[in-house]
């Protein structure tokens, strides 16, 4: 049989991984050089050279886009339908088998899979009836402490004993979790792998039918398996069968979610006879673009090792800009999308790339205001997060009681007690009476409708949101402090901070990075349809999470987080806010490994770019409600020196970016060189003195002549806006 099709259009080294022996393969494929092209192919090759049957083949990834995408492939290229083939994602083979052996699996044959909501609705539930109080085990981190624990392949017997309350709390609610899914027939997605995991190892006869059945196993993405994926397909291939690891350690960047990168690298240790191919030309990105992605990857320790290279030309340096602080950064980024936008390249070419999704927040205004359009690729637009509708709900709440959509919001969260009950008898009140619930509130604790308990619920809440509108009134108070003061008194904060895990932490910067935007609102009492800047403020919110993002299929500017930019690539990349303690974050540099997984998401990062990619950091950034002056980050200096530029927004410096922290007041000069605000003398980075506030550094402005207003970090009294014509500020 002719089987030389398969090889054409490979490189050698595609050749090579495809056509090796039916042994245990490990393709360290890099980034952009054709790893799901080799997987196809690699099946293709199995078919036809050795003539396996396709059902003999088992092809494992991990997400349904990416399965799909391996079974259209597989059609096209040898003309078989995939519909019978074991092509899919972890959970959904895992899935596969326990429908067809759930009796072997002790399960009922009409178990029901939930999904995230609703395995915390059955927590919830589990909790009542246990009379656990959920502010002091949040749900979601009962639900956290579970899946962590079946991704390592633990049941509640196998916790161990800890001298700690809350972990032998947690663990007591696992057995009963446990024992509530047995029940009910319930599985969740950790389950799916663990009792699949768990049916191999209990029943000899069907491992061994499976492993003969199944003669080679192909994974992809093999650096993002966790410990429960890795057993199962240690189980699965057997001493018999044989296996194609393809992944890439470098771009190893989930361990905060479980995945273990030294899965890959013991991946040799743990399969005899193991071959391993390199692919490492490079399909995607410019020979400048690669050669910084090299140079810095090659700072992280226990690498298995690649060079990715290309023939396809050096292309144009990378560019870093320096902005002075967070709004000029954006603004750069603004100019140069315009700029690429009118010499003729799509928006959807272009892609913002950033470590926290806060940091999106200024950019995205920034957008908005030049009616740019833009989407949030795997997220929200700010003003569209959870936590944050939550914290405005209550600003709302605090301005107007009676606003029925904010209390139905915020009633109950964080949790204080007032069920689902209560809140339906409010809400039967109100409906009844014609009046708000607030309203309907106040009956029922004047007239003690509901029980004891949960009246003085209700009554806490009132109290509290009370007490949250005397701080809006409080005339000492900026929009930033009142911000604050509610998050504060809400307990938003303590709430997320109990969430586990990257979500938890993205939810508590998002809050912190409300209060910096509150703290930087333009605001003017000639504002005549505002009678507050809260109202003003909240007025914008609304508008800012109402129609602009982009549809689905506009022409649209793309942000996201690195981790969302995985697998993706744009011609136009920005990699933003790349500084100390923001890209690495500071908590890389607590934990053993983060540090290395920050850089590898670098590397994913610098990978996504196609022809152009600028860096861009800010001298001075007020995130997460706090003004920071960071350096720029480790990972700027390690990439080559000759592949670097450091540009300005009206000129451009062709020689290396300078990384060592120059003298503050001669770098503002630097950086700020072109930024003066229109018909003034007065230029963003001077410093200034007022009357009343003292000196300050002028690091905003907007408007021009007499009218402008600029914002001034005054050394003793913060951060405040100014109108020129009224500041008398003089430049020092």
């Amino acid at each position: 049989m002719d089987v030389s099709f398969i090889l054409d259009a490979l490189n050698d080294k595609q050749r090579e991984a495809v056509a090796a022996p039916l042994q245990n393969s490990l393709v360290l494929a890099g980034a952009g050089s054709g790893k799901t092209r080799v997987l196809v192919h690699r099946i293709a090759w199995l078919m036809h050279a050795y003539e396996l049957s396709p059902y003999s083949l088992m092809a494992v990834t991990f997400t349904n886009k990416a399965a799909r995408e391996m079974q259209g492939r597989i059609e096209q290229l040898v003309g078989v339908p995939p519909q019978g083939m074991w092509v899919g994602t972890f959970h959904g083979l895992a899935h596969r088998l326990l429908r067809a052996h759930w009796r072997d699996a002790g399960l009922k044959e009409n178990f029901q899979i939930m999904d995230s909501d609703d395995q915390l609705r059955l927590i919830k539930r589990i909790m009542r009836d246990m009379s656990i109080d959920e502010t002091r085990w949040p749900p979601k981190q009962v639900a956290w402490f579970i899946n962590a624990q079946k991704d390592e392949g633990r049941r509640a017997a196998h916790v161990p004993d800890s001298h700690d309350p809350f972990s032998n709390g947690m663990r007591e609610l696992y057995y009963h979790y446990e024992e509530a899914c047995e029940k009910n027939g319930l599985l969740d997605f950790g389950e799916l792998l663990l009792r699949a995991h768990e049916l191999m190892l209990t029943n000899p006869a069907l491992l061994r039918h499976y492993q003969q059945r199944f003669v080679h196993v192909l994974v992809d993405e093999f650096q993002d398996t966790n410990s429960i994926q890795y057993a199962w397909l240690r189980v699965m291939v057997g001493d018999q069968g044989t296996i194609t690891a393809v992944g890439d350690d470098d771009q190893s960047i989930y361990g905060w979610r479980g995945a273990k990168i030294e899965n890959i690298q013991n991946f040799t240790k743990h399969f005899s006879d193991v071959q391993t191919i390199r692919l490492e030309q490079n399909y995607r990105s410019t020979g400048n673009i690669l050669k910084a992605a090299n140079g810095l990857i090659r700072h992280n320790d226990d690498r298995l090792g690649k060079e990715l290279w290309t023939d396809s030309g050096s292309g144009e340096p990378i560019s870093v800009y320096a902005g002075f602080n967070e709004q000029d950064e954006a603004r750069f980024i603004l100019e140069v999308i315009k700029k690429w936008r009118d010499k003729g390249t799509s928006l959807t070419d272009m892609a913002i790339l950033y470590r926290s999704n806060a940091q999106s927040r200024v950019i995205e205004e920034c957008l908005v205001r030049e009616q740019i359009p833009y989407r949030i690729y795997g997220g929200h637009r700010f003003y569209d997060r959870l936590e944050i509708k939550n914290a405005l709900a209550y600003a709302r709440l605090a301005i107007d009681a009676n606003d029925d959509g904010a209390m139905e919001r915020v009633i109950n969260v964080p949790p204080r007690g007032i069920g689902e009950r209560s809140i339906g008898t409010i809400r039967e009140i109100a409906r009844d009476q014609g009046c708000s619930m607030w309203q309907a509130a106040e009956q029922i604790v004047v007239h003690g409708t509901l029980p004891a308990r949960a009246t003085n619920a209700i009554k806490a809440f009132m109290t509290l949101i009370q007490g949250m509108a005397q701080t809006v009134q409080a005339p000492d108070l900026g929009l930033g402090d009142v911000f604050e003061q509610i998050i504060q008194e809400a307990g938003l904060i303590p709430y997320h901070e109990k969430e586990k895990g990257e979500k938890g932490e993205a939810r508590v910067e998002n809050l912190q990075e409300l209060v910096s935007a509150a703290s930087g609102f333009s605001w003017s009492e000639t504002d005549e349809e505002f009678s507050s800047p809260m109202l003003a403020f909240l007025d914008q919110a609304v508008l800012d999470a109402g129609d602009a993002q982009a549809d689905e299929y506009q022409d649209s500017v793309q942000l996201m987080t690195l981790h969302s930019a995985k697998g993706l690539e744009f011609p136009l990349v920005f990699l933003t806010g790349v500084e100390e303690n923001l890209f690495p974050s500071k908590m890389s540099f607590e934990e053993p490994g983060r540090l290395a997984e920050e850089r590898r998401l670098c590397y994913v990062g610098i990978t996504r770019a196609m022809e152009k990619l600028y860096i861009t950091y800010a001298e001075s950034r007020r995130l997460h409600g706090s003004e920071s002056f960071n350096s720029p980050s480790r990972f700027i200096r390690e990439i080559p020196e000759d592949c670097l530029e450091e540009v300005r927004l009206r000129s451009q410096v062709a020689r290396p970016v300078s990384l060592q922290r120059p003298d503050y007041q001669a770098q503002n000069q630097r950086i700020m060189q072109g930024h003066q605000v229109p018909q003034t003398n007065i230029s963003m980075g001077d410093r200034v003195r007022h009357p009343i506030f003292g000196e300050g550094l002028v690091i905003n402005y907007e408007g021009q002549g007499p009218q402008a207003r600029v914002q001034v970090n005054f050394d003793t009294e913060g951060t405040k806006w100014l109108v020129l014509s009224f500041a008398k500020l003089e430049v020092l």
